[in-house]
């Protein structure tokens, strides 16, 4: 099972972006695919404008030291975080040619996390994730801190008792998972996966409606929330092609 997870969020810039993308889907994530205990890479741009029901309640944090890049997300998934340790990020890179640090060092804004999976729930549309555990073909992910250390239960009891058995009937849900950072300016992330942007946008904003009581519950804890900068992030994926 893919318990960890190393995720990247970063900005490119609009000239030689294709270039990157090709080599980074044909060259890049091929390779990286043979390293020992990386079960699938997934890499995800960034949509523009996302139907949500979050505006005006979120809030980002203002250190100017948290890399900003947000548009293209990139994913591997692991059993454990053990393969992201061993080696570590840092010392990866130092293992690369000279041609992809050079593509590499074209990202913008890099901001780097590995997670490990707290819990999962699988939604009514599981069989339509890929055998190999590759996230689905659209994926909202965020990741924040509680805001203060005695919000933490709250936001546990949270996730466990509404929002992920929300997401086990929600139309269009391949399923959630929440995580946990083993190493990260974020302590908490979330990954939701869906069949296409389409049913996300027709069914994840309204989810909640019909019960007052939750969704009071939803917006005194979203509003504690410190995201990292453009979290929430929706995405479409662009490697493995749909």
């Amino acid at each position: 099972m893919d318990r960890g997870i190393w995720a990247t969020w970063y900005d490119l810039p609009e000239e030689g972006r294709d270039e990157y993308l090709g080599w980074l889907h044909e060259v890049h994530l091929p390779e990286a695919l043979e390293r020992p205990g990386y079960l699938w890479a997934a890499h995800y741009a960034s949509e523009e404008k996302v139907i949500n029901n979050v505006e005006g309640r979120l809030s980002h944090t203002p250190d100017p030291d948290i890399p900003a890049g947000d548009r293209f997300i990139l994913l591997f998934g692991a059993e454990t975080t053990g393969p992201f340790f061993n080696p570590t990020p840092a010392e990866l890179a130092e293992t690369y040619p000279a041609d992809a640090k050079e593509m590499l060092g074209r990202r913008i804004g890099v901001r780097s996390a590995i997670f490990v999976e707290e819990a999962r729930v699988d939604g009514p549309e599981v069989s339509k994730r890929s055998a190999d555990m590759t996230p689905g073909p659209c994926i909202q992910m965020g990741s924040f801190n509680s805001g203060k250390l005695e919000d933490e239960d709250e936001l546990g009891a949270w996730y466990a008792q509404w929002r992920l058995p929300c997401m086990e009937t929600l139309p269009g849900c391949i399923g959630c998972r929440k995580l946990v950072s083993a190493s990260s300016w974020a302590k908490h992330s979330v990954l939701y996966e869906f069949v296409s942007l389409e049913v996300r946008d027709a069914e994840f904003p309204k989810h909640e409606k019909g019960n007052p009581e939750k969704e009071a519950w939803t917006d005194a804890v979203v509003r504690k929330l410190v995201h990292a900068p453009g979290s929430p992030n929706v995405g479409l994926r662009l490697f493995p092609s749909v």
